[in-house]
């Protein structure tokens, strides 16, 4: 028990800048109080020790701001950071080395007692501040969950789910990003620029004007070196060409990519 302990401190220090020591982790985090609760709670509860385990955990929930039913299943490394209004349900599984912001629920969308109503965690997974995940099926191992999304589809291995209802963003390896570098990166709350599939249209399209108008102003030198005509002024004799062509290329492509956080 207290080797587990000491490894949920140092997944903390590992990941958290604002944690000193060991000692301030150990006394000033609600996120390992709830847990250490929740392993009491869960023991209880898989001895057949119903109400115990409700109570241990209801009592948890009013130290820790944090509510986990005593059913669910935590894995090792698992780091509720800030965690405030947290709600785990009962058929909930969370593997090693996630980490959970503040405001988030794994909750259900069945009432059938007896079944699988709650989702299932993969290794490493982010899931960022106020977001749901609703339902009992898997998000894979290195999967990101953004701010305030509300999943409730399967999330492939190392893919971002952002918005309502979270729109899923593939891995561009196909595989999770935090599983298949030697020295896996952390993503603080789970998105980066990059996640965010409208920015990602917008540069899209902001690129592919960029390479229209340089595609037109290439057209129009053409014509004005074989027509012989002054193009970008005043026409110099031909009704066909009008009289003020895009010779230079004035979109501002660069200026518009940094706007949408490219």
């Amino acid at each position: 028990m207290f080797s587990r302990i000491r490894s949920d401190i140092q997944c903390i220090l590992d990941r958290d800048p604002a944690a000193r020591s060991k000692w301030e982790v150990l006394t000033c985090y609600p996120g390992l109080h709830a847990l250490i609760f929740h392993r009491l709670a869960h023991w209880c509860w898989t001895h057949g020790l119903k109400w115990p385990g409700r109570f241990i955990s209801h009592m948890a929930r009013w130290a820790t701001g944090i509510e986990i039913h005593p059913g669910a299943v935590i894995g090792e490394k698992v780091f509720f950071d800030h965690a405030m209004g947290v709600v785990v349900g009962e058929t909930a599984e969370i593997g090693d080395g996630c980490t959970i912001y503040q405001g988030v629920t794994l909750g259900g969308t069945s009432l059938y007692k007896g079944t699988k109503r709650h989702p299932t965690l993969g290794r490493d997974v982010v899931v960022s501040a106020g977001a749901k995940v609703l339902g009992g099926f898997l998000v894979g191992d290195g999967a990101k969950i953004g701010s305030n999304a509300v999943v409730i589809k399967p999330v492939p291995a190392g893919a971002t789910a952002v918005g309502i209802p979270a729109r899923i963003i593939p891995s561009k390896s196909g595989e999770s990003a935090d599983v298949t570098h030697s020295e896996p990166k952390f993503t603080a709350y789970g998105i980066t620029q990059e996640d965010d599939p409208v920015s990602q249209a917008l540069r899209g399209l902001i690129d592919s004007a960029s390479g229209q108008e340089h595609q037109i102003a290439l057209l129009w030198r053409a014509i004005e070196t074989l027509s012989g005509q002054n193009i970008g002024g005043m026409s110099t004799g031909t009704d066909c060409v009008p009289g003020d062509a895009a010779l230079k290329e004035c979109f501002e492509a660069e200026r518009l990519n940094q706007l949408v956080g490219k």
